[in-house]
């Protein structure tokens, strides 16, 4: 047996007679099935809750009498964001942000009915999950078993002992890595057996089981060499805890709360309020969608007097007001996309800044990872709400087309008649199906936060190995 083996096997015997080394183990087990109990529970629950409420609003608008087509672009419709699977293992920013659209004409509402605002108060300081689990405390029980594993030889004199019998401070270094190193295989072990279920059993797919795989497991190791690392360099364990203890402090629970607080201080988006003002002031501005004779449609009643080659709406072969509905809807969607588009490109520039500090806080980099693998991160939550408009835009102009071609100009503009259509049409609008980003959309943001990952473990490792060679010296 190599002596970088024997020294692991001591090593692994030492910390499974370490009661708090056994207890933490189990302990951060037993948090690790509850978490992915209770978020595999929670995730299934809301998305058969979100596929029963989006059926029964289908149902709904489908099953609306004969109505003039207007109404029913004041009627509306309602959207719900399916949950990706893998936010059972990571809930990134779901419960942060709504889950539900209200889509009707002449406006674009924001999500609404997000998980926060509806739960209790205990969500806000998060929810329990297996990454929960393990981006805070598994980095801490590491600590806590590995940061004497050096420098407890030093202060019982055997290191002193090991390299006069031939064993060189790299052979040290390195058996204690591998014992630690396995330790963190068993913190591990249950997420990576729960996502491999996840894609084995057609959940989701593999590529992305694979992401968050190989970024937990860089993570870990990132922490078992900076425990290896520092207990090489203090000579008295207790100095060698508070300074790791001061590291995942300000790694994993100061520097990625700080660095969002300042950026969003730096860049400041506008609220919600104002937005709606100055929208709101622009688009009153358009003219009145309900009123055809509005001066300020004037331009566009001459543009299609002379497309259709008459000189009276009243002689056009389709409804001018549906006309000017559709040319209302279109200006108006322009302008608000205008302001949804300028708020989240602030939103994707903060990220971005934040992205940065993951050369500073790799917890910072591993949470990006995380997040866009599991489809629960800002870029997703776009998608949706783009996605969610796109189809509010074709349902409303198909409704503005069918107040146009299906109800004459006369019989639309008569207060004495009731100007319906066939329910019938209500039928024919496709439904709401949102789109997740592809693999190779996902693997292209997936690269940055993995790189920043790799050069910490290069880094860490190259760092372990130059203090790895010094211990011997250090020591005589």
């Amino acid at each position: 047996m190599s002596v970088v083996k024997r020294i692991a096997r001591e090593e692994w015997r030492y910390l499974f007679r370490n009661r708090v080394a056994v207890f933490g183990l189990l302990l951060l087990l037993v948090l690790m099935l509850v978490a992915t109990f209770n978020a595999w529970e929670h995730q299934n629950q809301t998305n058969a809750e979100r596929a029963h409420y989006q059926a029964q609003v289908n149902h709904e608008f489908e099953a609306q009498p004969d109505r003039h087509p207007h109404r029913m672009v004041h009627y509306g419709h309602f959207v719900f964001r399916p949950l990706n699977p893998l936010a059972a293992f990571d809930t990134g920013i779901d419960a942060y942000t709504g889950n539900t659209l209200f889509l009707e004409g002449h406006r674009q509402n924001s999500a609404n009915f997000g998980d926060v605002r509806q739960s209790s108060l205990l969500l806000r300081f998060g929810q329990l999950t297996p990454a929960f689990v393990l981006q805070v405390l598994a980095p801490l029980l590491l600590i806590f078993v590995g940061h004497s594993g050096v420098v407890r030889e030093r202060e019982s004199g055997t290191l002193r002992v090991l390299l006069a019998q031939g064993v060189s401070g790299r052979q040290l270094v390195m058996g204690k890595l591998l014992a630690l190193t396995g330790f963190a295989g068993l913190i591990i072990l249950p997420a990576l057996l729960a996502l491999g279920w996840m894609a084995m059993s057609g959940q989701t797919l593999w590529s992305f089981v694979l992401w968050l795989s190989a970024g937990y497991i860089i993570w870990l190791l990132i922490w078992t060499f900076a425990v290896v690392l520092m207990s090489s360099l203090f000579a008295r364990t207790r100095d060698v805890l508070l300074a790791m203890l001061a590291v995942w402090a300000v790694m994993v629970i100061l520097l990625p709360r700080w660095i969002p607080d300042i950026v969003n201080t730096t860049i400041e988006l506008p609220t919600r309020m104002e937005n709606e003002i100055n929208a709101q002031h622009e688009y009153r501005a358009l003219g009145d969608a309900h009123n055809p004779d509005d001066p300020k449609f004037t331009e566009f009643r001459d543009k299609v007097l002379k497309e259709y080659g008459v000189t009276r709406i009243e002689d056009l072969p389709v409804n001018f007001k549906g006309l000017v509905g559709m040319e209302s809807e279109r200006q108006s969607t322009e302008l608000f996309n205008r302001y949804a588009t300028a708020t989240l490109d602030l939103q994707a520039q903060q990220n971005q800044i934040v992205d940065r500090f993951g050369w500073l806080s790799p917890t910072l980099a591993l949470r990006r990872l995380s997040m866009t693998a599991s489809g629960t991160d800002l870029d997703n939550f776009r998608r949706f709400l783009e996605q969610g408009e796109h189809y509010r835009y074709d349902l409303i102009q198909g409704l503005n087309r069918l107040q146009a071609e299906a109800l004459s100009y006369a019989d639309d503009t008569d207060k004495n008649k009731e100007n319906r259509i066939d329910h019938k049409h209500w039928q024919s609008f496709p439904t709401f199906e949102f789109k997740p980003r592809t693999v190779s959309e996902t693997g292209q943001q997936i690269v940055p936060a993995g790189s920043i990952l790799l050069l910490w473990l290069v880094a860490l490792a190259i760092a372990t190995w130059f203090q790895a060679s010094r211990l011997g010296r250090i020591v005589r």
